[in-house]
């Protein structure tokens, strides 16, 4: 909470399925508003190799690791969400210039661990590092966990124990004081690796569960049903490490659920907050979703933010009564109901009208706001528009032809309120090999979605 504020941030920026042969790459942008370079891309890594789909980021220490002064935050793991490669990038050298410092190749995470897909990373109280995954290397559903040495990046194996695992596997989050783990399911990778079908709903292609695991021997133990096809994505525990409790966003169902551990030892889950779909005309299908797409919790665990990508707009809700969130802050910034589009909304249960569309710097935003991040002290909260190409390439086509954005938006951290920082845009449809589509936000120092607390 009390860090120094951010000057730069890592943004995983994605070429696969934009046309561009190009590979992948790591973006440091500045975002000093003191510096002659802020909002500019200062330095980008691209990786060695073509359509690797680079997604989420964790680090190889965090402050799961206080204590232990031989510790330091200077590689930053970058799973491959398609190709299955893990990268290690050496950001302790030059902070604001990344380098590679090791590929881990997808063989040998199939043939180790009989796992695919990789998706979230997170650092270990005992150094090491752990990455969950969607499916095997056949692209089937299966929810586990590779191991990776934290010195030497070397495949450990399988964190899983036991002949249980679940059908399908996304992000995850530990909480030792509880001895517990719970992870989330998106969906099957070979299903949904190409674009949303509606005809995989009703048949099971989408998670519906958490899946809590003992956190000593490694045990899959409990499934919380949060609804058919809900596809429960990122999962956030309070970060007050004796806290029990936490929220899970869900995409397709629009809801986030409250999970909480029960007087009987057991976990639970409540849905706390549902977001109506919009009747439309001009659309994939006759309702459309918000499409929770990522959420956060404040680092003094008072707000919950979270964004809905089909919508377009982010909200804050104040959570000092975990189990009865209050809505305090709403903005829109794209979105497929945005007016003079292709998409007529014939019944609204909350707008009185469509938004309008949303303009900064003489540009029109395309899609929707999706990654977010907010800084240490609470006040800016930062956001991306991509969420996975082939999905992007879908639902916002002008998306992949002119780039995504990163936005700032100011928080009102009394009351709660949300407003646009119009002097900040980065845009990627500017890049020097053509537009990309930026994903996640890391800060070099951590930050309230890579950080855990013992």
């Amino acid at each position: 909470l009390k860090g120094p504020r951010e000057e730069i941030v890592y943004v995983p920026c994605i070429y696969r399925n934009t046309g561009r042969k190009k590979p992948d790459f790591l973006a440091t942008v500045d975002v000093n508003p003191r510096s002659p370079h802020y909002c500019q891309v200062i330095h980008r890594l691209p990786m060695p190799n073509l359509g690797d789909e680079l997604h989420h980021s964790g680090w190889n220490a965090c402050s799961s690791c206080f204590g232990d002064a031989t510790k330091k935050r200077n590689r930053l793991i970058l799973p491959s969400l398609i190709s299955s490669r893990i990268y290690v990038v050496d950001v302790g050298t030059d902070l604001r210039a990344p380098r590679l410092f090791k590929v881990v190749n997808s063989e040998d995470i199939f043939w180790k661990c009989n796992l695919g897909y990789p998706h979230t990373s997170h650092c270990l109280g005992s150094g090491e590092i752990m990455i969950s995954t969607l499916g095997d290397p056949a692209g089937s559903g299966r929810g586990g966990f590779i191991l990776l040495d934290g010195e030497t990046f070397e495949i450990k194996g399988n964190w899983e124990k036991g002949d249980q695992t679940p059908p399908m596997g996304y992000d995850f989050w530990y909480q030792p004081r509880h001895n517990v783990l719970i992870s989330t399911e998106w969906g099957i990778p070979k299903f949904l690796g190409y674009g949303f079908d509606p005809s995989d709903l009703k048949k099971g292609r989408y998670g519906s569960r958490l899946n809590v695991w003992d956190w000593t021997t490694h045990t899959y133990i409990q499934a919380i049903d949060v609804g058919e096809d809900a596809a429960p994505l990122e999962i956030r525990f309070l970060h007050n490490p004796d806290a029990a409790e936490g929220y899970v966003g869900c995409t397709i169902s629009s809801a986030v659920h409250r999970f909480y551990k029960t007087e009987q030892g057991t976990w639970a889950a409540e849905k706390v907050i549902q977001i109506p779909s919009k009747k439309v005309e001009g659309w994939l299908l006759p309702d459309m979703p918000g499409f929770i797409t990522d959420i956060l919790i404040s680092l003094d665990d008072r707000f919950l933010y979270f964004s809905n990508w089909l919508h377009g707009d982010i909200r804050q809700y104040d959570i000092s009564d975990t189990r009865k969130p209050k809505l305090v802050g709403q903005i829109f910034v794209g979105g497929s109901i945005a007016k003079g589009g292709p998409v007529t909304v014939c019944r609204d249960e909350e707008l009185q009208s469509q938004p309008d569309p949303f303009f900064i710097q003489g540009k029109r935003v395309p899609g929707g706001p999706q990654m977010i991040q907010l800084s240490l002290d609470g006040k800016r909260l930062y956001v991306t528009t991509s969420l996975y190409s082939a999905w992007d390439r879908q639902f916002y086509p002008d998306l992949v032809k002119d780039g995504s954005v990163m936005l700032q938006l100011d928080v009102d951290t009394e009351r709660g309120g949300l407003t646009v920082n119009r002097s900040f845009l980065v845009d990627f449809g500017k890049e020097p090999d053509g537009p990309c589509l930026a994903h996640e936000i890391r800060y070099p120092g951590g930050d309230c979605t890579s950080d855990i607390w013992v």
